[in-house]
C-alpha cells in the first residue's frame, strides 16, 4: 500500500537539494526527496520517533524544517564507519521542484574542514558534533 502524500524524486548530484543539514552540522545525501519529506543517507544516527531540524534549500531561499524520523536503519557497514538510511516527514510542506541552483564552494568540499554548505542563519549557536 501506498503511503506517500507526494510523489518523491531523485536529486540530480548539482542541486542543492543532493543533500541537506542537520542542525546540529552534519550533513546528510538525499536519495530521495518529496514536498511531504525525504530519505537521507549518511553517518549520523538518526533514532525513529524523535524529531529533528534540518536545512533544506530550495528555489525559494533556505528553510529549517522540523521533522520526524519515521524510520532507520544501518545502511552499510565498513571497517571503520556505518552508514544509516533514515526517513524523515517533514512538520510543514516544502517546495521540493527541480531547481538548478548549484552551490557553490570557495574550495573543495572537506579541505578546510568544513563541508562547503552555506554558513548558518545564527553564528552565536554553538552545536556538538554527534549530538543526534
Amino acid at each position: 500500500m501506498e503511503r506517500r502524500t507526494s510523489a518523491r524524486r531523485i536529486p540530480d548530484s548539482d542541486e542543492t537539494l543532493a543533500r541537506v543539514r542537520l542542525r546540529t552540522g552534519r550533513e546528510l545525501a538525499v536519495v530521495d526527496i518529496g514536498d511531504g519529506g525525504v530519505l537521507v543517507e549518511g553517518t549520523a544516527r538518526l533514532l525513529p520517533g524523535t524529531h529533528v531540524e534540518v536545512h533544506v534549500v530550495t528555489r525559494e531561499g533556505r528553510t529549517l524544517v522540523r521533522s520526524r524520523i519515521t524510520r532507520a536503519s544501518v545502511h552499510a557497514v565498513a571497517a571503520d564507519t556505518l552508514r544509516y538510511r533514515a526517513a524523515l516527514a517533514f512538520d510543514t510542506r516544502v517546495n521540493t521542484a527541480a531547481n538548478r541552483v548549484v552551490a557553490t564552494q570557495s574550495s573543495p568540499a572537506g579541505a578546510d574542514g568544513g563541508s562547503g554548505y552555506p554558513i548558518r542563519d545564527n553564528p552565536g549557536i554553538t552545536t556538538v558534533e554527534g549530538a543526534c
